[in-house]
Formats: C-alpha cells, structure tokens, sequence
C-alpha cells in the first residue's frame, strides 16, 4: 500500500464557504473532499493522509489567526509524523494572498520553493526514498463576501501565480496541476470550493498523480 500526503490549507482541510452572516459552515464529509475524491479514482491500494490546516500559509505565521500557519513547519512535522510518504501534493498560497502580508506573485512563489527545496532536501529524501511530488497551484479567487476585506487586491495577484507556480515546478523536477484550470471558487466567499469543485478538483489531481508513476 501507498501512501499520499496531500499538504494544504482550509480548501485542503474541506472548509465549506463562509456565508456573509459569518457563521462557520463547518467542513465537507470525507466524499465530498477532493483528496477523498482523488485516492478513491487512484488505481490500486493507497494509504491517504490529509494534512490540511485552515489558514496555513507558505512560510508565513499570521497576526490574525491562531499559532502554526507557517507551512514550513508544518511540512516538517507532517513528514516527521507520517514518513515514508510515496506522494507528496502541496497546494498552497491563498492565505499568503491576505493584505496583511503585502505579499506579491513572486515573494509567494519563493514561499513555495521553500516548501519544493525542503520536500527534496536529502534528510527527507532519504526518510521517503522515491518519493514524487505535485504541486497544486490554487484557483483564482475573488474578492467578495466575508473576505473581501482581508484579500484587497489579491484577486489580480493570484491570477498571476500559475506561471510561477508552473515554472517552479519545472525547475524542480516536480508535477504540476493548475487548480484553475478545471474549476474555480465558489461565488458565496470567493475563496474556498463548493462540493463541485472538489470533485473536479480531486478527479484532475488523481490524473496527475497517475502521471507521476
């Protein structure tokens, strides 16, 4: 049996969308995940272990949430809990969008690279001999509903990080998948999925991974 980690944030975890009233609207059911969605499309036996934390970022802590989001951390610790891990799928950089941090296209794909240059670093390499790696960049997202306010300006910036996602990941040796290129966020907070993009999110991936060998 295989092992996939898939590494990520709230779209990750399955957050549903926030309504404008505020109210938590919990997370999606294990089928309707796209990492459930993609393990049961995978061929054969695999072990899938969702690691994905609401609000995580690249390599970021955040003044307004709790303790932990730096993905670096977490990243370490995941592969520290859960090695040997044959698959590796990373996507992040929506919470890295957040005008607090004033990040740009570039400064979050150097986040991601810090996370490529850690998973292929020869202490984690040599705890999951083989291991193959996708890389996920997010969807667009919008800037509307609860979160408007706290992504000013991201929508145009998160348009500009497939490309640098894509090239990243060429420099690496590593998987790619354009998240929006099969689906997109949901029009109810413009940041997290609704269960449509989950499956066509989750299907894509399992191509991919399929690809990987």
């Amino acid at each position: 049996m295989r092992t996939i980690l898939t590494f990520g944030d709230s779209n990750t975890h399955g957050s549903r969308p926030t309504p404008p009233d505020g109210r938590s609207a919990g997370r999606y059911g294990p089928a309707k995940r796209w990492p459930t969605v993609m393990a049961a499309d995978l061929a054969g036996d695999w072990h899938l272990i969702e690691e994905g934390l609401p609000g995580r970022t690249t390599c970021h802590e955040d003044p307004g949430m709790p303790a932990n989001m730096d993905g670096h951390a977490g990243l370490l610790m995941a592969f520290k809990s859960h090695a040997p891990v044959d698959v590796l799928t990373i996507m992040l950089g929506t919470n890295d969008l957040k005008t607090r941090f004033g990040a740009t296209p570039f400064s979050i794909a150097a986040g991601i690279a810090g996370l490529l240059d850690l998973a292929l670093s020869p202490e984690i390499a040599e705890a999951n001999p083989g291991m193959r790696i996708l890389l996920i960049c997010p969807p667009p997202v919008q800037e509307l509903g609860i979160f408007a306010g706290q992504f000013i300006g991201a929508a145009g910036t998160s348009q500009e990080l497939a490309d640098l996602y894509a090239a990243l990941a060429d420099a690496r040796g590593v998987g790619f998948l354009d998240a929006g290129s099969v689906m997109k966020v949901s029009d109810i907070d413009g940041i997290h999925f609704d269960p449509d993009g989950h499956r066509a999110l989750g299907r894509a991936v399992a191509l991919k991974v399929a690809e990987l060998g």
